[in-house]
This record gives C-alpha cells, structure tokens and sequence, in this order.
C-alpha cells in the first residue's frame, strides 16, 4: 500500500470522503502541506505523527474539507423554504416550533440564512428554531463567532447586510436576534445513531455532501437524513444531488431551482442494474462542438473543449489551454496529467473536473465520470456541458427522470447565455 492510499483510506474512514470525487490532487497537496507543518521529513514520519494524534487528525481533515460558501446562496430554496414554512405551521396548527437542521453547516452562513430568511418573511422567533452542525470544529467556532468578511456577501441583492448585520473594523457582526435562532454543535453524519435522541425534523438543507460520497456511503448517509427529517418534511439538497435522492425513493417538490425534496408513496424502486460499458470507438480528433442529446448510450459523445479561460493568472490560463488542446488531440493520459498538475497548482476550477469526467467518460469509467461531473456542478451548478453529459450517462444507466432533469437544467442555462449575449 503506498503512503498516499493510508490518507485516502484515513479519510474515507473519518469523513467518508472518496477520493474520485475530489481528486488524488488535493488531498495530496493537503498531507503535503500538513507534513511541512507538522515538521516531519517523511510521508512515513507524517503517518505516525497522524496516528498519535487527534489534533493532527482533525488538522488534516480541515486542509481537505475548504468551505465555499456564502449568505443566501440558491436564494430560490429560502423563497421556498418561507412558503413551506407557512403551510407546515398552519398543518400543526402552531403547536410547537418548526425544526430545521443545516448539516454541514460549515461556517454558518447557511443556518443564519435560513433564520434570515424566515424572520423576514414574517415569522416571530418562538415559531421556529435553528440546529447547525459540522464535522469541523474549527469551523463550527468560526460560525459561533457570527464575523463575516466580504466574501461571504455575493450575488447582487445583499440588502440583508444592512438588516442583520453591525459592520466593525474587521467585518460584518451578525445581530444577537439571528443569532439566538441557531443553535451549533459538532457532529458528524457517518454517525448512524447522529441525532438519535432528537425528534425529526421538518426541514432539513443538506447541500453538495452526497457528492464526495462512494454509492455505498451515499446509500448510509441517506438513511440517517431519511431518519432525521420528518414524514412529511422536505429534504434541501445541492443542484447536482436530484438524480441521487430520484433513486432513494425521493420526489421534487417540484419548485424550479429550490432543490427541495420529499418522499415518494410509492415503494422505492429497484437498485440499477450493473452498467457494462460497450468497446469503445477508435479516437479521433473532435469535430462537433454541440452537446449530443440525451440517448440511450453507455457514454456520452466528445464534444471539443473550450480553451476560453476566465482566470487572471497566466499560469492558470497556460495550463487549462493545455489540457483543452491535449484532449481535443485524443492525447488522454497526458490531458489527465495536465488537469492533475493543474489542481496541485491552483484553486480547483469547474472546467477541470468537466475535463476529467470527460476523459473518464471515454475510457468507460462511468462511475468516476459521474463523480468528476458532480463536482464540476458543485463548483458551476449551471455548466451546461457537465449537465449534458452526466445525463447521458443517467440516461445510458436507466435513470430517465434524472437524465431529464439534467437536461432540462442545460437548456435552462443555455437560454440565459443566449439572453446575456444579446443585452
């Protein structure tokens, strides 16, 4: 076993994280820069330095795990959540609180949204309570401390700031009424028993988790949400996690972009049937660059890749021309090299994961495909490209109603380029 498999195998024990979903990359640069901290000279010297302690433990699960999050983001769930929150006080005839948990909660951002969100929409404090919780404690202090710097405001409509916030010298203090609606605590959703004392809740948001998850973790993790949130509760997810909760036995609520769930009446619906790809074609160059439809086929066409670079880092933007022109070559184990040099180097881009799915994708490594694809949707929930071809795939493996709603997202999102590029 090598020195690098220990970690991954460390990780995927502590938090459940499968390293297709991420990348090798990162989680290298991440022991990397924790044996340098840790002063250890070797990746053996770091093991038993990881070993001996929980400090360290817990100190390289924060390198892996960087919150990217921010103040009301997918604003259409918390729109959605207020009018729900309405109807489910009316149907307990406001006998008790509404329940409503955020796990991961990461820095807090999300479970004071929601408080937000629901204080502004009319309802007073006593009607509903707030439970956040994280696997980080560091970041779980971070939110206690409710100090917020500019990046955590995005989007154009930060009026909230001026409502709920004092701004200081440092940032942004969150108001003591926000702040006494939430409730934070460590844990950790591996636990089966996690919450086990605690009567269900009625709306639980559980955003961009499922994702890093192997199916058989995927599979656990969803009993314990299933058992957390009410019968007739709503499940909030993250845009790329629809088709995995449609295979749970979990229903839309069918509320554009509130990526909200309930359960099915009917019976969950039979495991998939094993996918065996078919002999895959002589590579040739690409020539169409428009997104095949949706078929019944056991992976998705190549389509060219864009060389279109956003980033102001020349490095950045040399390296991305190079992996585009390395696969529109057909030169796949060097294009792959140059995404992983890529993410040893730089932030994770959407691009880069969409590359390496696709490359995935041709070798007929469906699985690892959909993997690289959810993540790219994680960094880029509308990246059109990604949309289609993990599609194709849920369309080739079965999966007709998420395929349609991956494809439904795509042309959404081509519409708003084609209405951005004629303003």
């Amino acid at each position: 076993m090598s020195s690098d498999q220990r970690f991954f195998d460390f990780l995927k024990e502590r938090i459940g994280l499968d390293v297709t979903s991420v990348g090798p990359a990162i989680i290298e640069r991440a022991v990397r820069q924790r044996t340098t901290l840790s002063q250890a000279v070797s990746a053996d010297e770091y093991w038993h330095i990881l070993q001996g302690s929980r400090d360290e433990q817990q100190a390289l699960i924060e390198a892996v795990i960087v919150p990217e999050t921010w103040f009301f983001r997918y604003p259409e769930s918390f729109a959605t959540l207020a009018k729900l929150a309405s109807k489910r006080l009316a149907e307990i005839n406001n006998m008790r609180a509404l329940r409503i948990l955020s796990l991961p909660c990461s820095t807090g951002e999300e479970p004071y949204s929601i408080a937000m969100a629901l204080l502004d929409a009319g309802f007073k404090p006593h009607q509903f309570k707030v439970e956040g919780m994280d696997v980080s404690p560091l970041s779980v202090e971070k939110a206690k401390r409710a100090l917020y710097g500019k990046n955590s405001f995005r989007g154009q409509d930060i009026a909230f700031r001026e409502r709920h916030f004092t701004e200081e010298s440092d940032g942004y203090r969150l108001s003591e009424r926000v702040r006494e609606q939430v409730r934070l605590q460590v844990g950790n959703l591996l636990d089966p028993a996690l919450l086990g004392s605690e009567p269900p809740y009625d709306f639980v948001f559980c955003r961009n988790l499922l994702i890093y998850f192997d199916q058989p973790t995927q599979q656990q993790v969803f009993e314990v949400l299933k058992r957390l949130t009410h019968v007739d509760g709503v499940l909030f997810i993250g845009p790329a996690e629809g088709s995995l909760l449609g295979r749970f036995g979990m229903r839309s609520i069918g509320i554009a972009q509130s990526f909200a769930f309930h359960r099915q009446a009917a019976p969950e619906p039979a495991p998939l049937p094993a996918f065996v790809p078919t002999p895959l074609p002589v590579r040739q160059p690409v020539r169409n660059a428009v997104p095949s439809p949706v078929r019944s086929r056991p992976f998705a066409a190549v389509s060219p890749l864009p060389v279109t670079v956003k980033s102001a880092n020349p490095d950045a933007a040399t390296l991305l021309a190079n992996i585009a022109a390395l696969a529109n070559e057909g030169k796949s184990a060097e294009a792959r090299a140059a995404c992983d040099l890529y993410l040893r180097s730089h932030e994770p881009v959407a691009q880069v994961f969409y590359w390496l799915g696709l490359l995935s994708d041709v070798a007929g490594s469906a699985l690892q495909a959909q993997g690289f694809y959810r993540k790219a949707l994680y960094l880029e929930p509308q990246h059109s490209d990604a949309l289609m071809h993990l599609a194709a795939l849920l369309q080739s493996q079965g999966d007709t109603a998420g395929a349609r709603r991956l494809q439904e997202r795509a042309a959404r999102s081509e519409r708003a380029v084609d209405s951005e590029r004629k303003r």
